[in-house]
Parts: structure tokens; sequence; C-alpha cells
């Protein structure tokens, strides 16, 4: 059973394609698509969610890995990828904590909630 596994591997990995599918260069990456997956999806929600300090932490991680995903043998375009991505979300969320609590968004937003008629 173990000749047959370890032939069965031998087959797998003299394929590029294959090979790199079953690495932990792509699942690595690949898996890890949920964490700016999940900030772009936040950006539609209210400003008032969302924490500053985890934001600043996110966006340090983001551009840790970015610079690691070009540091390593071979390079990993799809880890930096996903980092570049989740910068930019982490970013954008980064403006919207600033604007909602120190630029006066909250102060704009709750005359145009008063200036509603209610039923």
């Amino acid at each position: 059973m173990a000749a047959l596994i370890k032939a069965a591997n031998a087959k797998i990995r003299s394929n590029p394609v294959s090979n790199y599918f079953l690495s932990t260069h792509f699942w690595g990456p690949a898996s890890n698509f949920g964490i700016p997956i999940a900030a772009v999806l936040d950006t539609q929600k209210s400003p008032e969610l969302i924490s500053g300090q985890m934001t600043g932490a996110l966006v340090v991680y983001a551009f840790t890995f970015m610079r690691y995903s070009l540091a390593v043998t071979p390079k990993n375009y799809l880890l930096f990828a996903c980092h570049f991505t989740n910068a930019g979300a982490q970013l954008t969320q980064g403006y919207r904590y600033m604007n909602w609590h120190y630029w006066g968004g909250k102060d704009k937003a709750v005359p145009a909630v008063a200036a509603v008629p209610s039923a």
C-alpha cells in the first residue's frame, strides 16, 4: 500500500501544474483569501462597527506578508495578491473609521437621519 501511495505521489509531483495546486504555495493564499473578502464585504456596513485598533493591526499584517511573499523563494505572487487586496480593503476601512470618528462623518449623518419624516 505504501508503494502505491508513493508511486501516486511521484506521478502527481512530476506534473508542474498539479504539483503547484497540491502545494502550500497555492492552498495557503487560497484559504487566506477569506480575510480580504470579508474586509471588502465589510465596506458596505456602518462605519460605527469598525474597530480602529483591529484595522490598524490588519494593515500592518497585510504589508508584512506582502513583503514576505516576495522574500521567499520562489516568490509567491498569489499570496502577494491576497495581502495586496487585504491592504486596500483595510486602508479603506481605516479611512472610513477616521472619517466617522474624527473628521465629522458622524455629525453629518445625524442631521440626515433627523430630516427624514416619520410616518
